[in-house]
């Protein structure tokens, strides 16, 4: 079993490219990548997990997406094609939220 060493955000420009049918490729934005390695300290790789939640191997990524490979573009030349949007989501009533500070 492999376990998490060390997560860092992405910067911008990286994206994850998934094949969802032959014709059709699809890619998002990278959010954060996750230095993992095996138990016994061997093996060591880097993963990057997309906005949607979604990572090579995972078991409840996007029905029908491969993984192809994961692509920067910097951030002046656009983004790809074929891009999805990150999702906006809703606030959660039950979600932690910020509070203001008082000075001491």
């Amino acid at each position: 079993m492999k376990e998490v060493v060390e997560i860092v955000p992405a910067r911008p420009g990286w994206y994850a490219r998934w094949q969802l049918t032959p014709e059709l490729t699809r890619c998002y934005p990278v959010s954060l990548w996750a230095l993992l390695e095996e138990a016994d300290g061997t093996g060591r790789e880097v993963i990057g997990m997309d906005c949607i939640g979604q990572w090579p191997g995972a078991d409840d990524n996007e029905a029908g997406g491969q993984f192809v490979r994961y692509l920067y573009q910097t951030p002046d030349s656009g983004e790809p094609d074929d891009i999805e949007p990150a999702p906006t989501g809703e606030l959660r009533a039950d979600g932690p939220r910020l509070q203001p500070m008082t000075a001491p």
